[in-house]
């Protein structure tokens, strides 16, 4: 039965401050209760009540919106304005905390773990210990992925412990300390499904999670010690399996359900194990539809090897096809896998809560192929009120699918209750260990060709084809959702980045026909719009908007895709997979050393 807690929802209204020692005393809006000043640890930490308030201030650390806007910091989807991530362009930050470096939310976290035994309720401390120690994993988690190697802090340093100024620990004892603040939160936190709360299977994933990333980086980055990451991964996912708590959301069917998922006001516990929360006239958002929307805001538009990696309605490759590259967008929209017109807006498309298509609108959009994923009617466009997925079922079958490829333990049933749930729940074929591995797709491995800077750790020769089809579905799957970014630096893949990132294919200037019904849509032009159809609601002068030729990879063409980032992106193999240090805190700190190549 899912707990509801209309007082205590994941992220309301309400502001609580705490300041008593070692809390901030910074606003955080995850709770409508009153204010608390500078209350003492032993006066404070005497009920249940006291230990759920002062983890709900913990909630804050959780990425919400943010989650659907990092894929537009990585190939999947181009901005109006690439991220500097994507074009080489992160600098060493100068002021101390900044740039990611900062540690104010796991001293609130330590200072909660070393006073919570004060309450007597043996089972609130189980639980709500559980709660800090997933959110220590979680912000542990985050700090590897980003710096690498860091210090561990397992207490609240006073002003004078020496351990401020301490070296970074190894990456070993920070993730086995993560690997066991995981297992506690797992162990100790009722299994309940709280839809707005950390529950046990928020933790049984995030743990999934954790074994995946940190096992295939320390295989293709060729760090020792990988094994036990993915068997954790496998672990993990199969206890959440196991439990069938959840399954796949299939309201709506094939050609909806996937759609559906996301485009809904709020969500329920069928595939949604943890969501933000929010409500009309209490919590909203107004960067994630506008993004998708906007021509001066965010023109999200989706790379064209992202469209090109949607298979086939029966299951065959569309990069197979001998003119994959000069396909026009009205015919590569035929018998695709129907997650494609459920991602970006397909010939038809209709926003949600109308009944005639949507005029072609090429505006709002770099590359031609717009975000609708998440896209919700259109009166939230500008500012919503819709719940956003930060953890799901469907991540589990996933992980669960690359981590025994990558192990080298997978089998076809292990296919048959992973990524062929996945496709069947929009009516694709399944996928065929034996067929894959016999024929992998040299488009998919052309993407993946890792590193280009000392000795690269190929995919495995036996799964080579396996792994690639579930490096597809994962992309595709997880589309916008926060995961690509980490995918591509956890498969040393970051060289992905400076491939084309391009959009629809105009075989020249003139009048075409989006939808299929005879009459003109879109108008392509060079310098001069007269002679264009009354009929066309978008128009593309190549003057301004330039092409790329496919074939030769020439920019400034009267031919060829649309090419939103001419300059294209850059990545330093040798330095670009970590972050670097602020230079204060390296100042601060003499035992600190930077990231390599980060001067």
């Amino acid at each position: 039965m899912i707990k509801n807690i209309k007082n205590m929802k994941y992220i309301q209204l309400g502001i609580l401050t705490i300041a008593w020692l070692g809390f901030s005393s910074c606003e955080r809006d995850f709770l409508d209760r009153p204010a608390k000043d500078q209350v003492e640890a032993e006066f404070f930490f005497n009920t249940a009540k006291d230990l759920e308030v002062a983890t709900n201030n913990f909630y804050s650390i959780l990425q919400t919106t943010e989650v659907y806007r990092d894929d537009a910091a990585s190939d999947n989807i181009m901005p109006l304005s690439p991220n500097n991530r994507i074009r080489g362009n992160r600098i060493v930050p100068t002021a101390k905390g900044s740039g990611g470096w900062s540690w104010g939310d796991l001293r609130d976290i330590n200072y909660f773990l070393e006073n919570y035994h004060q309450v007597d309720d043996e089972a609130a401390k189980a639980h709500y210990g559980g709660v800090a120690r997933f959110f220590r994993a979680y912000f542990y988690f985050e700090k590897v992925k980003r710096f690498g190697d860091v210090p561990w802090y397992g207490k609240v340093l006073a002003a004078n412990d020496p351990d401020l100024y301490k070296p970074r620990d190894s990456r070993q004892l920070v993730m086995d300390s993560v690997m066991r603040d995981i297992d506690f939160a797992i162990a100790n936190i009722p299994a309940e499904k709280t839809l707005n709360r950390i529950s046990k299977y928020t933790a049984i994933l995030l743990k999934a999670r954790i074994g995946l990333h940190e096992g295939t980086f320390r295989k293709y980055h060729k760090i020792s010690g990988y094994e036990p990451f993915l068997e954790a991964a496998v672990e993990a996912a199969e206890q959440l399996i196991a439990s069938r708590a959840y399954t796949l959301f299939t309201t709506g069917g094939p050609t909806e359900a996937y759609r559906n998922l996301f485009a809904r006001d709020n969500q329920d516990a069928v595939e949604t194990i943890l969501a933000a929360d929010y409500e009309r006239g209490l919590r909203t958002h107004n960067d994630i539809n506008q993004s998708m929307t906007s021509p001066t805001f965010g023109a999200y538009g989706i790379n064209k090897d992202m469209i090109n990696s949607y298979l086939m309605k029966d299951g065959s490759r569309f990069t197979d096809k001998s003119n994959y590259q000069t396909v026009g967008y009205l015919e590569e929209f035929q018998n695709r896998d129907p997650r494609m017109a459920q991602t970006t807006a397909p010939p038809d498309f209709t926003v949600i809560g109308e009944t005639r298509p949507e005029p072609v609108t090429l505006a709002g959009t770099t590359t031609g192929y717009r975000v609708i994923k998440a896209l919700l009617d259109r009166d939230q466009w500008m500012l919503a009120h819709f719940d956003l997925i930060l953890f799901r079922y469907a991540e589990a079958l996933l992980i669960l699918a690359e981590a025994k490829a990558e192990l080298g333990t997978l089998n076809q049933a292990d296919l048959d209750r992973t990524i062929n749930l996945l496709r069947a729940r929009v009516d694709m074929p399944p996928l065929n260990m034996a067929a894959a591995n016999a024929n992998p797709d040299s488009y998919q491995e052309a993407h993946y060709l890792n590193g280009v800077a000392g000795p690269k750790v190929p995919i495995d020769a036996a799964n080579k084809g396996v792994i690639l089809e579930i490096r597809r579905e994962r992309r595709i799957e997880l589309f916008n959702e926060g995961h690509r970014w980490d995918d591509l630096m956890r498969w040393r893949a970051g060289k992905k980045l400076e491939q084309p990132i391009v959009g629809i294919y105009f075989p020249g200037v003139g009048s075409y026909d989006f939808t299929g019904d005879g009459v003109a849509d879109v108008y392509v032009y060079s310098g001069s719009s007269a002679g264009a159809p009354p009929t066309v609601t978008s128009m593309i002068d190549i003057q301004q908007r330039t092409l790329r030729d496919p074939l030769t990879g020439n920019g400034s063409a009267t031919s060829g895709n649309l090419d939103p980032f001419p300059l294209g992106g850059s990545f330093d193999e040798e330095r670009d997979y970590y972050y670097p240090i602020p230079l204060e805190d390296l100042n601060l700190n003499d035992n600190l050393e930077q990231n390599p190549y980060w001067k």
